[in-house]
């Protein structure tokens, strides 16, 4: 009896582990991704770049944002998602919470800022992962 216990744990122990490995091996890695226009340019951070609800924060690092909006599109396929509006958190971020990838491929962010300057539209592609 004594035996099947130790079978049955070293079975649950290793189970877990692939569990663990597996799990950590198809986490999505945080996207940094910047990009630079006419009048501004910006960083883009996704923390858990996956389909569904994101969190997007947006850091104007040149000129002076009053207003952030993203979308995206995944052309190949057709796709393209609403605008979202980013809330300013301190002059110069912007975060934006919303489903912007309803599934894993290469997506194109498009990020619309808005300031004395005027309005420009700037982008930049990046891989969601499923």
């Amino acid at each position: 009896m004594k035996r099947w216990h130790a079978v049955a744990a070293a079975t649950l122990v290793a189970a877990a582990l692939a569990l663990y490995v597996v799990s950590r091996s198809t986490a999505a890695e945080p996207v940094d991704l910047t990009t630079t226009g006419t009048r501004y340019a910006a960083t883009v951070h996704i923390a858990d770049p996956a389909p569904g609800r994101v969190t997007v924060e947006i850091t104007v690092s040149r000129g002076d944002a009053a207003a952030v909006a993203v979308s995206a599109v995944m052309a190949e396929m057709g796709h393209s998602t609403p605008e979202i509006s980013a809330t300013k958190r301190a002059p110069g971020r912007f975060v934006a919470v919303g489903e912007l990838f309803p599934m894993g491929g290469v997506w194109e962010l498009s990020i619309r800022i808005d300031g004395p300057a005027g309005e420009e539209q700037l982008a930049v592609k990046t891989l969601i992962t499923n």
